[in-house]
């Protein structure tokens, strides 16, 4: 039985801050994201952890969308470092 060839990430952004106090990711986006994308945060090759975007805001506005260029504060499971960077 053939195995499914592993997926190929792209990298669509990079964290720029993290606020531990309220777990919020400041992501700069090199792609389009939407509600419901699964993202893979990694830092210098190594693959941290994985989620659904549950919610994506861009100046305490709530958003179903965000475009290349726009940075987004995104809610996380993990605690995340600046400069890990965000695949998809």
């Amino acid at each position: 039985m053939p195995t499914a060839a592993p997926v190929k990430l792209k990298s669509i952004g990079t964290v720029t801050h993290f606020y531990d106090r309220i777990g919020v990711a400041v992501i700069k986006l090199k792609a389009a994201l939407k509600v419901g994308d699964i993202i893979h945060f990694s830092r210098k090759g190594e693959e941290l952890f994985c989620q659904p975007v549950e919610s994506i805001q861009i100046d305490h506005e709530t958003l179903k969308a965000a475009k290349k260029g726009q940075e987004i504060g995104l809610k996380v499971t993990t605690p995340v470092q600046d400069g890990a960077d965000v695949l998809k």
